[in-house]
């Protein structure tokens, strides 16, 4: 079976995971971008809106066979017990997205995308292992995400997709940002910590210097045991390069571990469960006539959507 996605001709079954970084960049740029947008009510609406409108348009672009929405079951997960400052710099919604929230689920039922979640785990580790369980089955497998985390997944059965920009993300375009192959990803991030989700790295240890250290040594493990030849590099300050990976080898072990995403997440999902059969059109019409988004009902109605 062959269909197309894009610019691009993928054989056999694909399977979309859309991730919860990939949705909630849908639900806030939807949010920012379009101007406010109220129910008669007073119930703000827009950002459910712009929500419903993406991923309409992703659906007709893509035509997934198989598709899932993987969000975060909570904010507290095994990551915040080994660090406790994790993801601690994420500021609360706008109060007028709060209310909106409900809405996001019934539109994925009227959708009748698959909704996957877990408790005490984060979507990413959801998605990791959904990946694992379904990978060598004659799959094409596609996570819908622009966020680095998942490069660390890429294979050759395992690609990410920038839904925004219509950009497909495979370990050539890996190494092109961290100079590495997908499996060391994770031994750069351990280096160079990440600010988004407050990881801290090794402290003093940017970008360049991690990926130029972990292309050198290969793992950290390597790295901490080799220290006495940092000096011996050819590199401005190697001296204290030494003495910052030091002080900060705990910190780089840490690191490493916060920035994997865990394979092993018990959730136990088929490719079946995942089929895209089509929308549930009267689901569908009563939320959008609930929701008073009068255009979308006619589309429906006329079958355009």
């Amino acid at each position: 079976m062959t269909i197309r996605a894009g610019k691009h001709l993928l054989s056999k079954t694909t399977a979309h995971l859309l991730s919860r970084a990939r949705t909630s960049r849908c639900i806030f740029r939807a949010y920012f971008a379009l101007p406010p947008l109220n129910h008669s009510t007073g119930l703000p609406t827009h950002a459910i809106y712009g929500f419903t409108n993406l991923l309409l348009k992703f659906l007709k672009q893509y035509r997934p066979e198989y598709v899932a929405v993987v969000l975060d079951a909570g904010r507290e997960t095994f990551r915040n017990q080994m660090f406790a400052a994790y993801k601690g710099n994420r500021r609360e919604p706008p109060a007028d997205l709060i209310p909106q929230f409900p809405y996001f689920r019934r539109v994925l039922e009227g959708l009748q995308i698959a909704l996957l979640e877990l408790a005490g785990y984060e979507a990413d580790d959801v998605i990791a292992s959904v990946c694992h369980t379904i990978a060598g089955h004659g799959c094409d497998l596609v996570v819908v995400s622009s966020d680095k985390d998942f490069m660390q997944l890429v294979t050759d059965g395992i690609r990410l997709l920038d839904g925004a920009k219509d950009r497909w993300i495979g370990a050539a375009e890996v190494n092109g940002k961290f100079g590495v192959e997908p499996a060391k990803v994770i031994e750069v991030m351990g280096l160079m910590g990440d600010a988004v989700d407050n990881i801290p790295g090794v402290k003093g240890i940017g970008e360049k210097t991690a990926i130029g250290l972990i292309q050198r040594f290969g793992t950290l493990e390597n790295l901490f045991s080799r220290l006495d030849e940092i000096e011996h590099l050819e590199l401005r300050g190697a001296a204290r390069l030494r003495r910052m990976l030091e002080d900060g080898r705990d910190a780089a072990f840490l690191s490493r571990d916060l920035a994997t995403v865990r394979r092993d997440a018990p959730i136990s999902i088929s490719l079946e469960q995942l089929k895209f059969t089509g929308f549930d059109g009267e689901k569908l019409r009563r939320l959008f006539v609930e929701l008073e988004f009068t255009n979308l009902a006619k589309l429906l109605e006329n079958g355009r959507i």
